[in-house]
């Protein structure tokens, strides 16, 4: 594995952790409305076409990264959802 795409990997990781705590705060608390459902559709919706992108591209850190970013952003908005 060349070092870039260490550097993807590692890029990915970071910015897709980043999610985890609003995710577990809003499960916790069971309350999601200091999260913006527009920000949230909008940024899934960004976040799936880098990951289509990625998969064109066959960019192992895009793919994983916007894949496991897309799964919480979208548990995120389920839960704004059903707490609303």
């Amino acid at each position: 594995m060349d070092s870039v795409t260490i550097l993807g990997l590692i890029a990915g990781t970071l910015t897709t952790i980043a999610f985890l705590p609003q995710l577990f705060k809003t499960w916790r608390s069971k309350s999601a409305k200091d999260v913006s459902l527009g920000m949230l559709m909008i940024f899934s919706t960004g976040v799936f076409l880098w990951l289509i992108y990625g998969m064109y591209l066959q960019a192992l850190p895009i793919i994983l990264a916007n894949l496991i970013t897309l799964i919480f952003n979208l548990i995120i908005l389920g839960l704004k959802i059903r707490y609303r």
